[in-house]
Parts: C-alpha cells; structure tokens; sequence
C-alpha cells in the first residue's frame, strides 16, 4: 500500500479489492510490529499511517454496508 492511501483511491474500488487492500494492510500492519519488536523497524511513522489507511478502509465498508455511500460505476 502506498504511504497514506487517500479515501477517493479507495472509494473508486469495488467491494473484492477493498478487501484485498485491507488483507494487505492488516499483513504489512503485521510485518512492522514484528520489525518493531525485534529493534529492526526504521520508520515509526509507517506503524501510524498504516493503522489509519486500515481505519479508512473500514471506515468506506461501513458507509457502503450502511448505504450512506455508493460504489461508482467506472
């Protein structure tokens, strides 16, 4: 995931790739706890910004499970 994911990226995804992102997310979320642990992790900020893209992309399932927002039609 790209440093800082911006909600219209995601927004523009359908249900399966929002999904994806968030595996992805969840895992490298994962990987820089476990760099963390072992004193190997060069950038802390990457544990806050990846936390965060992970809230925004529950954040944009929420809406759509709750029908506030709609998933554009490309």
């Amino acid at each position: 995931m790209a440093a800082g994911t911006k909600a219209t990226e995601l927004r523009e995804l359908n249900d399966e790739d929002l999904v994806a992102k968030l595996r992805e997310a969840k895992e490298e979320l994962f990987n820089l706890r476990f760099q963390a642990a072992t004193g190997q992790l060069e950038n802390h900020g990457r544990l806050k910004s990846v936390r965060k893209d992970i809230a925004r992309i529950y954040t944009l399932m929420r809406e759509r499970e709750l029908g506030i927002e709609t998933v554009e039609s490309a």
